[in-house]
C-alpha cells in the first residue's frame, strides 16, 4: 500500500549536484562553479513529476574558518541554487555541515543529528532515498532508514566497497549518469537472482538492468566465459554468472542450463515491463555483419540464420551457439531473430554476442517521459 507519509531525497552537493573540484574540494569561486552533467535536467525532471520533498545535505569542511570563509562560499553557492530555481528545481530544506572529518561530529555526514526531524515521524523514510557520490551518502541512508542512489564515475570501485561496508541491502543503484535516476526512482530497481539446480548442473545468475557493465562470468568454459562477459559489457547491464556443471560429460548442459538462468533473470529483472523500449536491434565486427533484432513481447520465438564451417570455437560447440540463444529467448519470453554473415568464425559469434547486448541495451532501456507499458494490447 502507497503511504500517505512525505517521501524525501536527501541529496549531496559537492560530486552530486555540483562539479567537486579535485584539488581543495572547495567551490568558492564563480569559476569553480560546475554543474555535474545531466543533474539540471533529471531534477527538473523529478521536481516536476516525483513526488519528493528535495533536501540538500551537504559537509562543507571548515566553512567559516580563515580556510575556507563564508563570503567565499555563499556568492557560487547561490549562484547554484538559483539556477535550480529557474528550471522550477526548489530545496525544501537545506542542511550544511561545517566541521571538520577528524571533529567526527553527529552533525557530519553519515552522522544524522542534522536530520533528526525526518525520523521522528511524518516521513516516509523507506520511500525514500540518498542521492549521493560517496560510500558515506550509501552511510548515510543506512543510518535514516533510506535507500541510496550514488552517481560516480568509479562505480566497479564504489560497487566493491558497497560489499565490503555491508551496505548491499541499501544501495539500491549505482550509476555513473544522472540519466538513470529519474527511471530508478519511478519503476524502482530492476534486479534479478536466479538458481538453478539439477542433478547436472549449479547455475547463479545475477543480473541488474541499471548497472555498468561490470562482470563477474565462470562457467568452465573459457569462451563462453568471454561470449557471456561480451553480453554484460556492451549492454551496460552487471552479469554475475556461475556455472558448476558435468563437464565430464560435455558442455551442453552447462551451456543450456545457463541460458535458461539468464533468461528467467532477464524476465524477472524487467518485472512490469513499464517503460522500456521494449525493442532493440546490427553490428558490424572486421568481415561480419551481424543483426540481432529482439522484442520483450513476451512471445518467444528464435530465427536463427547463419552457419558455422567449424565444430568448434574455443572450447564451445558451434551446434550450441544456437541451442543457447533458443534457450535464453524461450525463458526472457523474447522474439530473437539472429542473421550473421562473414569468413572468420570467431568473428561471426563474437559480433553475435555484441549485437545481441547491443539490442538488449536498447531494448531494456526505461524513458521517464513515455512511463508506460509499450504495447496496444495493456499486456507484454
Amino acid at each position: 500500500m502507497e503511504s500517505d507519509l512525505n517521501k524525501v531525497l536527501f541529496i549531496d552537493r559537492d560530486g552530486t549536484l555540483i562539479v567537486e573540484p579535485p584539488t581543495d574540494y572547495q567551490v568558492d569561486s564563480f569559476e569553480k562553479l560546475e554543474l555535474m552533467p545531466g543533474a539540471l535536467c533529471a531534477m527538473r525532471f523529478i521536481a516536476r513529476h516525483l513526488p519528493f520533498k528535495l533536501v540538500m545535505v551537504t559537509n562543507q569542511d571548515g566553512l567559516g574558518t580563515e580556510s575556507f570563509p563564508e563570503e567565499t562560499f555563499w556568492p557560487p553557492h547561490e549562484k547554484m541554487l538559483r539556477t535550480f530555481e529557474n528550471e522550477g528545481v526548489t530545496f525544501d530544506d537545506i542542511h550544511i555541515d561545517r566541521t571538520f572529518p577528524e571533529d567526527n561530529a553527529p552533525t557530519r555526514k553519515p552522522g544524522t543529528a542534522m536530520l533528526t526531524k525526518y525520523m521522528e515521524g511524518g516521513y516516509d523514510l523507506e520511500g525514500s532515498y540518498v542521492i549521493g557520490d560517496r560510500i558515506t551518502d550509501a552511510m548515510l541512508a543506512r543510518n535514516l532508514g533510506t535507500k541510496a542512489i550514488i552517481i560516480t564515475s568509479e562505480c566497479e570501485e564504489l560497487k566493491e566497497a558497497v560489499k565490503a561496508n555491508g551496505l548491499t541491502e541499501t544501495v539500491e543503484l549505482v550509476t555513473d549518469s544522472w540519466d538513470n535516476i529519474p527511471p530508478a526512482l519511478m519503476g524502482g530497481p530492476r534486479k534479478a537472482e536466479v538458481n538453478r539446480t539439477t542433478s547436472e548442473t549449479d547455475i547463479t545468475v545475477k543480473v541488474d538492468l541499471d548497472g555498468t557493465g561490470i562482470t563477474e562470468i565462470s562457467t568452465g568454459l573459457g569462451f563462453f566465459d568471454h561470449m557471456l562477459t561480451q553480453i554484460g559489457r556492451h549492454s551496460g547491464i552487471d552479469l554475475t554468472i556461475r556455472a558448476d556443471g558435468d563437464l565430464y560429460v560435455d558442455e551442453h548442459h552447462t551451456i543450456e542450463d545457463t541460458a535458461i538462468a539468464l533468461g528467467e533473470a532477464l524476465n524477472k529483472a524487467l518485472g512490469n515491463k513499464m517503460g522500456i523500449e521494449r525493442y532493440g536491434f546490427m553490428l558490424p565486427m572486421d568481415d561480419c555483419l551481424c543483426t540481432v533484432a529482439l522484442d520483450f513481447g513476451g512471445r518467444p520465438w528464435l530465427v536463427w540464420d547463419t552457419e558455422f564451417k567449424r565444430e568448434f570455437i574455443g572450447d564451445m560447440p558451434a551446434e550450441m551457439f544456437m541451442h543457447f540463444f533458443k534457450s535464453l529467448s524461450d525463458n526472457a519470453r523474447i522474439n530473437l531473430f539472429i542473421r550473421a554473415e562473414g569468413t572468420n568464425e570467431h568473428h561471426k559469434i563474437e559480433g553475435i554476442f555484441k549485437a545481441f547486448a547491443r539490442a538488449l541495451r536498447q531494448a531494456v532501456r526505461r524513458d521517464p517521459m513515455h512511463f508506460t507499458l509499450p504495447s496496444s494490447k495493456g499486456s507484454l
